[in-house]
């Protein structure tokens, strides 16, 4: 079967108090947690091990290994939307990051390779690539940080969110979510965000 984004309904406020309503995950591929962490400019030594509960009271990251890839959970924290760090934090691989903040109703997406931006979904802004006349077509305005490749791994999830079905679902209602397992073949579930442990660290100057 193919998700809708009904099929993210489970993360809400009510199931996750303190995380579904200002959160950001990111996911970076090929790197260790350790490598991913040092990136980050917080020394592994320290980091603690905590679970999502844990997580969520100290409001900073948490980092677990997921098959190739490291997932980061923040609650109430932006660092995986951050170009100042996602950019350098992405060399040499694939970061994708989303991100909600319910209070100011807003959204972000990343899909980045190589320090180069292949789509994003910007607040206020919307999508930087969109379906038309059946193909990809680049709708920001032109900068450095973009890749030129279209993204096209995305066409089949942007028609479906575009539809008349879905046409109103902000990315945090289900779209981020499909677009990130799409790009990463990492289904998010309940059950990833509870019983994962955590390397759990502060950013320097980001608090």
């Amino acid at each position: 079967m193919i998700a809708t984004p009904d099929d993210y309904s489970w993360f809400s406020p009510e199931r996750f108090p303190g995380l579904a309503d200002a959160y950001c995950f990111t996911y970076v591929r090929g790197l260790t947690l350790e490598e991913v962490v040092t990136r980050l400019g917080v020394r592994v030594e320290d980091c603690s091990r905590v679970t999502l509960d844990g997580l969520i009271r100290w409001q900073t990251f948490g980092a677990v290994a997921v098959g190739d890839w490291v997932l980061l959970v923040e609650a109430n924290g932006g660092l995986g939307v951050t170009q100042e760090i996602i950019m350098p934090l992405s060399a040499g691989t694939r970061l994708v990051s989303h991100f909600y903040l319910d209070v100011d109703d807003m959204d972000y997406f990343y899909w980045i390779d190589d320090g180069k931006i292949r789509f994003e979904f910007a607040h206020d802004e919307g999508y930087s690539h969109r379906i038309e006349d059946g193909k990809m077509q680049f709708m920001a305005r032109p900068h450095e940080s973009y890749s030129e490749e279209m993204p096209d791994e995305l066409a089949e999830i942007l028609e479906r969110i575009d539809s008349p079905v879905y046409s109103i679902a902000a990315p945090h209602r289900g779209p981020a979510f499909l677009m990130a397992e799409r790009l990463t073949g990492i289904t998010m579930t309940p059950q990833l965000l509870e019983e994962s442990t955590y390397l759990c660290g502060v950013v320097p100057g980001s608090r």
